[in-house]
């Protein structure tokens, strides 16, 4: 007959091996000369995985040249639409944040996309606009230093 205290003894005694194991392989795992460099590999995929780096970023064109940056602008809005339509929605969101980063009126077009927008799209392109914008500037000064040199 297994009393009360003699399953409690036996479950703490499994608990304690159990953690004990654990801690034996990842003594062995952290031991193993690969261990690091398999390590930052799963990281670099999950982070390619993830949407991190989704696709390469997009060309912006020159700031001060207004048709090419509405060319620029009604080219990334269609390009998100379609992609949303065929449910690819982390490269539609990539565009989309293209086009509001080149907007001369941000402010308006992200009214008009809240409201065409689902919800859960429109919060990851105003999470994904941080991203964008200093991107859409950093291209902007390049193209200034080199019409200065």
């Amino acid at each position: 007959m297994i009393t009360k205290p003699m399953l409690a003894i036996a479950a703490g005694l499994c608990g304690t091996l159990f953690v004990g194991y654990c801690i034996y392989f990842d003594y062995k795992r952290h031991k193993d000369p690969e261990f690091k460099r398999k390590l930052k590999e799963r990281r670099r995929a999950n982070k390619e995985s993830s949407g991190l780096s989704r696709r390469p970023a997009a060309n912006f064109p020159d700031m001060k040249d207004h048709e090419a940056i509405q060319k620029f602008f009604l080219q990334e809005v269609q390009s998100g639409e379609e992609l949303l339509a065929a449910g690819d929605v982390g490269n539609a969101i990539d565009h989309l944040a293209n086009a509001v980063a080149v907007c001369g009126q941000p402010n308006e077009l992200l009214r008009v996309l809240q409201q065409t927008l689902p919800p859960h799209v429109f919060n990851l392109l105003v999470q994904r606009l941080p991203a964008i914008a200093p991107r859409a500037l950093r291209q902007e000064r390049q193209m200034q230093e080199e019409d200065v040199e």
